[in-house]
């Protein structure tokens, strides 16, 4: 009897998890290593045939595991579903896993928690994969919940640094605004359907077109507002402007952690949920209105930021905010292909820029800020090679129906969908875009320069220890590199030509006239080639010009903008004003209700008060306790008056 292969791909990460975190301590450093990297090298393997048994040969699967929730009229089952959508994060989130599992032997080599860190990255894939496997909203948010746990664990790896702690609290509770949403969102849809399974809601969602319910006296239409709730979760988990504070923070974390769960998996969880809630989304105009215009201004917003810091992560980080911008906008104008499309290719070259930049930092003994690197390609020639084929792909460099780095496919397949949708949101996040894509190219070479050439701004000692990062660590970037070469290349077709119809099946639906990646193939040739332009033209020459020819331009530039450019370099003073508007207000609530409310008044006249009552009455009349017999007598004599005082009285 063999194994089934989709519970093999889902479960295997589970399996490696379970064994390095019950077991690594008896087992040691080296079996917890080989346990983890081949339980997800097999589930690599595994997705690859699952991919082409699913999204190649249609075969769609669902499999039913257990009867999970039965109350009254609410029942909920445990099953995996995988059509096309499914098996293609299958390979992007185990393949891109495994690879990271590998890196990690040798980048974590000298940790003393070489175990606990394998089976966190194993146990976050594992709910990774139930995420993308669900067949129903509850077992969404159970992954969604699990990812967002294993995130926190993974950021404050290493606790005994404040700033770690500070910045997995920061993304738990961040991550719990956008969960609130989702949870009202998963409330909304059981309320309209009566099921939160995924065939039920969209078997029903164009019968529900015109229901409303009244909120505050306010008629609401109900699938827009259960729409934009889910929205706000997707928000959350993918970084979305207003949400998005906690994920350039994350990045103190070990780097196999920002390539792992900040650029492949669980930044694009939201990605995925809108992509796999398009039947619902596509009856809910408004609320896809609204899904791109957050991601034209989630990804300028981010760029712009990513322009001005010098942390070679944080330049990574905001990066992917701004990409995850692209995909939301390509999401908000029914483009739900050329999304999906740019999440796979993004996977292959972030991880790959993410673990190239984790190779910089290993050469140079930690180090990430920029400022202090420079000369060291020829010290480095294998990771700097990488982080060139990365940066290519990232500023989407390629030569019209050529040849074309991953990105050059899908970011044009996006930006060219955006464009063709017709719609006014459209053309802003075309607009935007084109901006974005500029910036991109522009902080791309600005980090090559910074970090490769230059003279050398390292101290005498750091550079006298500078090295190439063993195979262990370079290896797995290879099968990243290619990805990033070869991937939009090789997949245009089934994310953007005509095979895309036969790919995608029945996983996404576009309604009649939404078809935005169709009506790309229209556009005039000059539109198509305008990103192209944007990013090969001034985006790469102008960080020569400001980093190579004339490097004092950046300090000018910076002096010159003043205030605008602090603005920009504090990253909008987001953290600043929810620290004013949220954290002080809730410390000062908080003080309120301890120090006035449980300390002066429930403290103070409840048990305390009344026990330190008691005290004070006790010792008062201990007082009258001093050993002398006249003493007794008086009071002996007080009391007789008093009782006579009394009788006579009362006659």
């Amino acid at each position: 009897m063999t194994f089934p292969l989709d519970i093999a791909a889902v479960f295997l990460p589970l399996l490696g998890a379970f064994v390095a975190g019950m077991f690594g301590r008896k087992i040691g450093d080296r079996a917890s290593q080989a346990v983890t990297c081949i339980c997800m090298l097999a589930a690599a393997a595994i997705s690859i045939k699952l991919f082409i048994d699913v999204a190649l040969h249609g075969a769609v699967m669902n499999r039913f595991l257990l009867h999970w929730i039965d109350s009254g009229t609410f029942s909920v089952d445990w099953g995996l579903h995988i059509d096309t959508l499914t098996a293609v994060m299958l390979v992007v989130v185990n393949g891109v896993s495994s690879m990271v599992h590998v890196y990690s032997v040798g980048y974590m080599a000298e940790d003393k928690s070489i175990p606990r860190f394998m089976a966190y990255l194993s146990l976050f894939t594992f709910f990774m994969l139930m995420l993308v496997t669900s067949s129903n909203l509850l077992q969404m948010f159970f992954g969604w919940e699990g990812v967002g746990l294993c995130s926190y664990l993974l950021i404050n790896f290493w606790y005994e640094k404040d700033s770690a702690n500070k910045a997995a609290i920061k993304a738990f509770i961040v991550n719990r605004v956008g969960d609130f949403g989702f949870v009202l969102g998963i409330f909304g849809c059981y309320m309209i359907f009566g099921s939160v399974e995924f065939s039920d809601i969209f078997k029903l969602a164009p019968t529900m077109v015109d229901k409303t319910f009244v909120f505050l006296g306010y008629t609401v239409p109900a699938l827009t507002a259960v729409c934009l709730m889910l929205f706000v979760g997707a928000m959350d988990k993918s970084a979305q402007l207003g949400l998005h504070t906690w994920l350039p923070d994350a990045m103190e974390g070990p780097t196999p952690v920002s390539a792992l769960i900040h650029a492949a998996t669980m930044v694009t969880a939201g990605v995925f949920m809108v992509a796999r809630l398009s039947p619902l989304f596509e009856y809910a105009p408004t609320a896809l209105m609204v899904v791109a215009i957050v991601g034209a201004l989630t990804a300028i917003v981010a760029a712009t930021i990513g322009l001005t810091q010098f942390d070679i992560k944080r330049v990574i980080a905001y990066s992917t905010m701004s990409q995850l911008g692209y995909m939301f906008f390509a999401l908000g104008v029914s483009a739900y292909s050329a999304a999906i499309f740019h999440l796979m290719t993004h996977a292959f070259f972030k991880a790959l820029l993410f673990l190239g930049a984790g190779s910089v930092i290993h050469a140079l003994s930690g180090e990430q800020d920029m400022r202090k690197m420079g000369g060291i390609w020829r010290i480095i020639p294998f990771t700097y090679t990488y982080m060139w084929i990365g940066s290519l792909a990232l500023a989407g460099i390629g030569i019209d129906s050529v040849f074309g780095f991953a990105g050059f496919y899908s970011k044009d397949l996006i930006l060219d969908s955006a464009i063709a949708s017709g719609k006014w949101y459209g053309m802003m996040a075309y607009i935007l875009g084109l901006i974005a894509a500029f910036m991109t190219a522009f902080y791309s070479w600005r980090l090559l320069i910074l970090t490769f050439h230059g003279k050398p701004r390292e101290d005498h000692h750091t550079l006298e220890h500078a090295h190439e990062s063993p195979w262990i660590m370079l290896g797995p970037l290879v099968p990243l590199a290619l990805g990033a070469i070869f991937a939009g290349w090789y997949a245009y077709d089934w994310f953007g030509g005509e095979g895309r119809e036969a790919f995608w099946g029945h996983a996404l639906l576009v309604l009649s006239g939404n078809d935005s990646v169709a009506a790309a193939e229209n556009i005039p040739e000059w539109e198509k080639l305008m990103p192209l332009i944007a990013a090969a033209g001034p985006g790469i020459i102008f960080a020569y010009i400001f980093y190579w020819w004339k490097p004092e331009l950046p300090a000018k530039t910076a002096r010159a903008l003043g205030g605008l450019y602090r603005l920009v370099y504090n990253k909008y003073y987001f953290d600043e004003i929810y620290d004013f508007l949220f954290v002080r207000s809730a410390r000062y609530l908080g003080n309120l209700f301890w120090k006035t409310g449980d300390d002066g008044i429930i403290d103070g006249y409840g048990p305390d008060g009344i026990a330190a009552l008691t005290v004070r009455i006790a010792r008062r009349a201990g007082a009258l306790e001093t050993g002398y017999v006249y003493h007794y007598a008086f009071a002996m004599v007080i009391g007789v008056a008093a009782f006579v005082t009394w009788f006579w009285l009362k006659s």
